[in-house]
């Protein structure tokens, strides 16, 4: 795709490209925020004694609970240091307050890996995303390439190093908690990753003039196993668990971790906790900012439950790669999307067809 230079001002969307269809456009605002997100703190997770429940246990618990129930929840006492957090963020703003030119040298179109790109969508979807991104991919160590990692601002490098090590830690310690969960060793999750990939997305949603017709992030499940955000103040990460009938914003929380379970987990889990189903939404008073680390497995990472209770079906016909579920991911996008704008087209045309005459009245 090739890199598109947007006026973020101007007064309307324009040549329609952000334009979605009335069923896809935001339900609830970016700043009616709910509470039925659980908040979980992890302060103690390493406890394992305290009587007849340990700490530990108690927080176990919780975590199962909101992966049965939403796939999502947020964190707190997850131990990264908040200056970390901090300097991260307003990094990542420093990135995109730079001249578009700037940004440009680390441009990612053309099937680099890593960089920076303004909107994103799958190659042939004629609507686009209201945001601009920049993309570190950081584990296997052994496969970064910093070559694609932009070098201003100055130290911006060596902050998301850290910040890639801490997270992989916390990501690591929830699927701990969900192996066990599943009867397991606390390893299971983990090792059936293989070779666990991470990729860093720094995602800049700017004010929108009609952020009613618009989405920042159209809605979806993650492909990975999970995914940990950090997200400004502002508002507009929103979910759903009924497929897309009501809607709610998740609060934001000053140095919280949103953790999103993704299709990969989902699947190892045989469906007993859910791939999040969420989307971004944009306004018109202020930009957005928020920082998603994926954790996946490697391409060649075999997609199956990983344990089927007795009594219970697999979710999945047949084992598969990762690599080729996501492609199967992507593609039943890309069709679902070409089957919804020609049903539209043909809609728009039959309207346009006159009545017969009746020559027998």
């Amino acid at each position: 795709m090739a890199p598109i230079s947007l006026k973020w001002d101007e007064p309307s969307l324009h040549e329609n490209r952000f334009i979605r269809d009335e069923d896809e456009r935001p339900k609830v605002p970016y700043n009616e925020f709910s509470s039925e997100i659980p908040v979980i703190s992890l302060a103690g997770i390493d406890d394992v004694e305290g009587g007849l429940k340990s700490r530990r246990a108690e927080i176990c618990e919780k975590i199962v609970k909101a992966c049965e129930d939403w796939g999502i929840f947020q964190v707190v006492g997850h131990g990264v240091d908040p200056k970390l957090l901090s300097d991260m963020t307003r990094l990542a703003r420093e990135f995109f307050d730079m001249p578009t030119e700037e940004k440009l040298r680390f441009d990612m179109t053309g099937g680099k890996k890593g960089g920076f790109i303004v909107s994103s969508h799958l190659q042939g979807e004629v609507v686009q995303d209201w945001r601009e991104i920049v993309t570190y991919f950081s584990y296997p160590i052994k496969a970064r390439d910093y070559s694609r990692w932009p070098d201003k601002p100055k130290d911006w490098r060596a902050v998301t190093e850290k910040y890639s090590q801490e997270l992989m830690g916390v990501a690591c310690k929830l699927l701990e908690v969900l192996s066990e969960a599943m009867g397991l060793e606390k390893e299971a999750l983990t090792k059936a990753c293989v070779d666990m990939d991470q990729k860093v997305v720094v995602n800049y949603y700017p004010k929108c003039p009609q952020p009613n017709l618009t989405l920042g992030l159209k809605r979806h499940t993650d492909p990975g196993t999970i995914t940990l955000l950090l997200q400004d103040q502002v508002g507009g990460l929103q979910a759903t668990r009924d497929g897309g009938k009501n809607w709610i914003t998740v609060e934001p929380i000053e140095g919280a971790f949103v953790v999103n379970l993704g299709d990969h987990g989902h699947f190892l889990s045989n469906g007993r906790f859910k791939n999040a189903d969420h989307q971004a939404v944009v306004n018109s008073n202020t930009s957005r900012l928020s920082i998603a680390t994926f954790q996946n497995p490697a391409p060649e990472a075999i997609v199956y439950p990983l344990k089927v209770n007795e009594g219970e079906k697999s979710v999945m016909e047949e084992p598969t790669t990762f690599m080729d579920m996501y492609k199967k991911k992507m593609s039943n996008d890309l069709e679902l999307a070409r089957l919804k704008k020609l049903a539209k087209e043909t809609h728009e045309d039959s309207k346009k067809v006159k009545p017969i005459e009746n020559i027998y009245a």
